[in-house]
């Protein structure tokens, strides 16, 4: 197929087993692991974890991406609609809070097809790094319970230099309405779990924490029924020698700042990570065989 499902529309060649285009993907679906997991907020985590999937490849590719191992593409197990339809299902039986889609954008046409043909009774996530269409997020529209789109970048600059995705404040910011259009506001059950709505993340990045001020201005500006998920997990995974504050994690001073930022503006509707999960050891061991 010629591509032009990411806001990026390079025009890449992805046959079904031909990876291309800037998500270095076929046109079949990559999944590099599909299990429960418990290391996202804990409305989403909860007791049993999230039926997490995790695709392989990203329209994105941010040079800090804590994905590494699988958004340069080239990992996984190559699946059908059938097989993520049944994978689904599985994660269900097994108790899963919810069923969880990570780094999905460029499959978007064959998840749909997954949904059509098994619908689970679970909250369906849809958890993207915020760079998306909005014709892609209108196909979405009763297939789709809960979005978790990334706001990345409010920095123009930043988000060439980081995810030669200039542009990305303004298609980020479209999306990212255009999702909350489709579920409103974050509702959760009786035991504190999300059911539907839209809840967006962003990433602290050190030295930037200007950048984090815009992300947050935008969203109490624009949004401020969203519920807002603030993360501290920044570690660096190898050296960018133009960004040489991006070799450490975020200093404790810069987390306070951030804090302050949010009290002063009343901005309660949330979660806010603590330092202690920069670390390695929270990113899942990925493979090729599911």
């Amino acid at each position: 197929m010629i591509c032009s499902m990411c806001p990026r529309k390079c025009g890449a060649a992805r046959g079904e087993n031909k990876p291309d285009g800037r998500c270095a993907s076929p046109s079949n679906m990559m999944i590099a692991r599909a299990d429960l997991h418990f290391w996202e907020e804990p409305a989403i985590s909860g007791k049993n974890g999230s039926g997490t999937v995790f695709f392989a490849g990203c329209c994105l590719g941010c040079a800090y991406c804590q994905n590494h191992e699988i958004s340069g593409g080239g990992r996984g197990q190559c699946v059908s609609a059938e097989r993520l339809a049944e994978i689904m299902r599985l994660l269900e039986e097994r108790g899963a809070h919810n069923i969880n889609l990570v780094t999905p954008t460029h499959y978007v046409h064959e998840i749909i097809r997954s949904l059509k043909l098994y619908k689970p009774s679970v909250p369906v996530i849809y958890n993207c790094g915020g760079y998306e269409s909005v014709k892609a997020i209108k196909a979405l529209e009763g297939l789709v319970d809960v979005f978790l789109p990334d706001m990345k970048y409010s920095e123009r600059s930043l988000a060439e230099a980081l995810s030669e995705a200039g542009d990305y404040f303004d298609v980020a910011a479209a999306a990212i309405k255009q999702m909350f259009s489709q579920t409103g506001p974050a509702v959760f059950d009786e035991d504190g779990m999300i059911k539907s709505g839209t809840v967006v993340r962003h990433l602290i990045l050190p030295g930037h924490v200007k950048n984090t001020f815009g992300v947050l201005n935008w969203l109490r500006k624009e949004l401020p029924e969203a519920t807002v998920s603030v993360m501290s997990q920044y570690f660096p995974v190898r050296d960018i020698p133009e960004m040489p504050e991006l070799s450490r994690k975020i200093s404790g001073r810069e987390l306070e700042r951030v804090i302050s930022y949010m009290e002063k503006h009343g901005m309660q509707n949330g979660w806010l990570q603590d330092r202690e999960s920069a670390d390695p050891s929270y990113v899942p061991a990925f493979a090729d065989k599911l």
